[in-house]
């Protein structure tokens, strides 16, 4: 039986933290025991609603604080390698927000400080640790729709929010729709492909604050397996998400890959050819309701607590942002960016 238990530390109050929060509280090895803002009244409201123990007026005092093993950091973009480093040459582990940093550059930074203090680094993608995830890699690994010849992911919604009331549109925070959606994309095309591209192009519409409001991307794989990934803040009313996998048998379709409900079953779809024109035989596979965010906190406080790696490493943030990097690049010069890995 476990007995040993993660004391968490969270700088920030923000309304982004509220979901881990939660998780947290749910996972059978972990406490949240304080809670850091700039502000030491809204720590300690903060703290007071949801019974955490230790308020504090710095995010300095947090991390200097014996009672915390780790931290979450959900703080703007632009300023997760800062106290990402400032954490872990505390000695604290680090569950960090998507994207890991702004760029590749900074990523490199943060392994090297995790590397020299010997503390766990991870990057809060949840949907890796929601068991529909793997069920869709062992689909496709069984040969559900044969060999992937195209992948297909979509994450957009409309923030509606003036341009200075949000920082997701700030440049100088690392705001945008690649940064802030797109990111799942690049992610999910990865983790599907199973490798690195060798090289991407892409478009976008960019806002007066220097980000994009939409980007679309083409990515190519080695073997000739090609990946698109759009991503905008301003297509729909509501959240809109899908990923489809194209094969040389058929297709899998999953209309919620990243942000799902706790309490809904996910549902995969096949639809595979049947050998006549057009013809096709469509499947369902329906995997079980997960609070996604526990999994993720409970695997992050077990890899700590029984010091084993973590599942989703620093290096496979640092290929995602090479590839981020290499799209906006794309985007702002119309050329195609070759990636080294």
């Amino acid at each position: 039986m476990q007995t040993k238990r993660l004391r968490w530390g969270v700088l920030s109050t923000a309304h982004i933290a509220d979901a881990l929060v939660s998780a947290i509280s749910l996972s059978p090895n972990g406490d949240l025991t304080a809670v850091a803002s700039r502000d030491a009244a809204k720590a300690q409201d903060w703290a007071a609603q949801r019974n955490v123990p230790h308020a504090f007026g710095s995010y300095e005092e947090l991390l200097a604080s014996d009672e915390i093993d780790a931290v979450y950091i959900p703080l703007p973009n632009a300023m997760h390698k800062e106290w990402s480093i400032k954490a872990l040459q505390q000695g604290k582990h680090v569950l960090c927000e998507k994207p890991l940093a702004a760029s590749a550059a900074d990523v490199r930074e943060m392994i090297a400080a995790a590397d020299a203090s010997g503390v766990k680094l991870m990057e809060a993608f949840m949907y890796r640790f929601h068991p529909a995830t793997s069920r869709l890699l062992e689909l496709i690994k069984d040969g559900a729709i044969g060999t992937p010849r195209v992948i297909k992911a979509t994450f957009g919604f409309r923030l509606d929010k003036p341009h200075d009331q949000d920082i997701r549109w700030s440049a100088e925070l690392a705001g945008g729709a690649l940064m802030d959606v797109g990111c799942y994309c690049v992610n999910i095309v990865r983790l599907v492909a199973g490798s690195e591209p060798t090289s991407v192009t892409a478009r976008a519409v960019w806002t007066p604050t220097g980000v994009d409001e939409a980007l679309v991307g083409a990515l190519e794989f080695p073997g000739g397996l090609l990946a698109t990934v759009d991503c905008s803040f301003v297509t729909g009313t509501e959240m809109q998400q899908s990923l489809v996998v194209g094969g040389s048998d058929g297709r899998i379709l999953m209309p919620q890959p990243f942000r799902r409900a706790a309490d809904g079953d996910v549902e995969i779809t096949i639809d595979k050819a049947d050998g006549g024109d057009y013809a096709s035989h469509i499947d369902t596979v329906q995997v079980p309701a997960a609070y996604q965010y526990a999994l993720m906190a409970e695997h992050f406080a077990d890899a700590v607590l029984n010091d084993h790696l973590v599942a989703y490493t620093p290096q496979n943030s640092l290929g995602n942002m090479q590839v981020m990097d290499a799209l906006r690049q794309s985007a702002h010069t119309g050329q195609a960016v070759e990636i080294n890995s």
